[in-house]
């Protein structure tokens, strides 16, 4: 497992988040004009999986269960196309968060019934790492402590079973960027979010050299008036993670948590160029990778090369912000 952990935050290369729910991913077609079917879903997927040469910048991919059981149009599975790019296949075993009962406008993730037996199904699938999404909101008098706490007892639930069945847990804790408040806030929502996370990690005796984190960056909100520069950006993250996050982690893969394309990529970059940090910094993006690939795709087949070359092309560039060398200049190809 810690050679898993630290093959998925290699130099140069991040995570791919292919793992949208059934739901989730047919809102994304329906914005492009494509039609949501198991088909489309699979040939979707298998365009992204077989970008030639994507495992350069790639070295993991989460999967959603149904991607996990599809086979590509040569017979293989989607897992072994994986494979065969060099890319390690993991898989989001949470099912979603729902509302807290109790706490109006809070939210908690499912899915540890039964998780013991599905891990085991899903290495025995290929699978060598696992995620799983907490969502945690911020409003006035949000979040609660009790919000907090319950959802880092899920976190650590859910990494122990999944050390125990030999597979790296991705833990993500995703402070949301929705609403007006300033980065300050943000950033400090997030550190108490972290300090929970990490104190249920210990009590139940999670691995952290075995395991990964999933961080949101800290960001003013959407709606706030005062926006905030890359270098703002990984100055407050990095202040917040090293505040909370032990050394023994491998590596931090930051989610893109509703930022566009390149923004991602600008404030990832900034974060390394500070340097200094005592884990790999890297990426675990879905929309920010996916969404030029996406809209070139329209779910046209006659459109799959350029989608690949859209998506080879974020990839290279988070690749470069890996060790802060990403310039805009890049993004012409």
């Amino acid at each position: 497992m810690e050679t898993t952990a630290r093959a998925l935050v290699a130099p140069g290369k991040g995570i791919l988040a292919a793992d949208e729910s059934t739901g989730t991913i047919e809102k994304r077609f329906k914005s492009v004009g494509a039609t949501g079917t198991p088909e489309t879903r699979r040939a979707y997927r298998e365009l992204l999986f077989t970008a030639p040469g994507l495992g350069e910048f790639i070295s993991g991919v989460i999967l959603f269960d149904e991607t996990a059981r599809q086979k590509a149009g040569d017979g293989t599975t989607l897992i072994g196309t994986l494979q065969r790019q060099g890319i390690i296949p993991g898989i989001k075993v949470d099912v979603g968060a729902q509302a807290m009962a109790g706490f109006p406008g809070e939210k908690l993730t499912l899915g540890l019934d039964g998780l013991r037996e599905r891990l085991a199904e899903y290495r025995e699938l290929g699978a060598r790492f696992t995620k799983w999404r907490a969502v945690i909101t911020l409003g006035t008098d949000l979040p609660t402590d009790p919000c907090l706490r319950a959802n880092a007892h899920g976190l650590a639930c859910f990494a122990a079973l999944s050390q125990e069945a030999g597979l790296v847990p991705l833990v993500e804790p995703e402070v949301l960027m929705d609403g007006d408040h300033p980065l300050a806030c943000h950033a400090a929502v997030t550190q108490r979010m972290l300090r929970f996370v990490f104190d249920a990690l210990a009590e139940h005796r999670v691995r952290l050299e075995a395991m990964l984190l999933k961080p949101n960056m800290v960001l003013p909100g959407q709606d706030c008036p005062q926006t905030a520069s890359a270098s703002e950006v990984a100055e407050a993250t990095l202040q917040c993670m090293r505040r909370t996050v032990p050394a023994a982690v491998p590596g931090l893969v930051f989610l893109s948590g509703g930022q566009s394309d390149v923004r991602a990529t600008e404030n990832l970059n900034a974060m390394n160029r500070l340097g200094g940090a005592p884990w790999e910094l890297g990426f675990s993006f879905g929309r920010a990778l996916q969404d030029p690939a996406l809209k070139a795709w329209s779910g046209l087949p006659g459109n799959v090369a350029r989608a690949q070359q859209e998506l080879l092309l974020r990839a290279k560039c988070n690749g470069a912000a890996r060790s802060g060398t990403y310039t805009a200049a890049m993004e012409e190809g």
